[in-house]
């Protein structure tokens, strides 16, 4: 029965795919209500910036409005999406270094955005006090995320947060499995050391 319901919604997948690759602008309004969310918080997580995640969002939806008519294997429009949006991503820390505007921890996160994480967060528990240390968790957590390299933090995020195969993070990245899983592996380490010397633990932020 499970088999049967995922190769439905896989068959409805791919007709959505093909008749938004027609150009039937319904089929790809669908396609960016279905994906808007995983893109806008895959380029949150990288920037930890709400203004610039729902930038490079918008630019990757446009993009793909453009360019879906040209990708060929509908069964890897996933990888082809997170693609665009990495590149876009990319653009942006150009263009902020170009500038000089290198993002700093020191501005991370807006009273607007911890309102909306509190909010989101209070609903989903019974207990304020513990919503409240679930967000310091996130929150500290994107701190260290925000400290490793562009190229570990876009694999860690990719993998950890968003769920994604190292084949399909690989193709993502146009790199080989291998390079995908080395950035893995050195991410994860490297944040694992960022956590120790800020001494960040369940125990001290009082998580259980």
């Amino acid at each position: 029965m499970a088999k049967n319901v995922r190769t439905m919604a896989l068959m409805q997948a791919d007709s959505l795919l093909e008749r938004a690759r027609a150009g039937d602008a319904a089929a790809k309004g669908k396609l960016v209500s279905l994906w808007y969310k995983r893109i806008y918080n895959f380029s949150y997580k990288f920037f930890y910036d709400h203004d610039l995640a729902s930038e490079v969002a918008q630019k990757t939806f446009i993009s793909m409005h453009h360019h879906l008519a040209a990708l060929q294997e509908v069964e890897k429009f996933k990888s082809w999406l997170y693609t665009i949006a990495v590149n876009c991503c990319r653009e942006e820390l150009r263009r902020r270094k170009r500038r000089g505007t290198a993002i700093s921890l020191t501005d991370l996160g807006t009273d607007r955005e911890e309102s909306l994480r509190w909010e989101a967060t209070s609903a989903r528990y019974e207990n304020p006090e513990r919503a409240y240390r679930q967000v310091e968790l996130g929150d500290l957590l994107q701190q260290c995320l925000m400290e490793l390299s562009d190229e570990q933090r876009e694999v860690v995020i990719m993998k950890e947060y968003e769920g994604l195969k190292f084949r399909e993070i690989a193709e993502a990245l146009q790199v080989s499995e291998n390079t995908v899983k080395s950035r893995m592996y050195y991410g994860l380490t490297a944040l694992k050391e960022i956590l120790e010397k800020r001494n960040i633990t369940k125990e001290t932020i009082g998580y259980d």
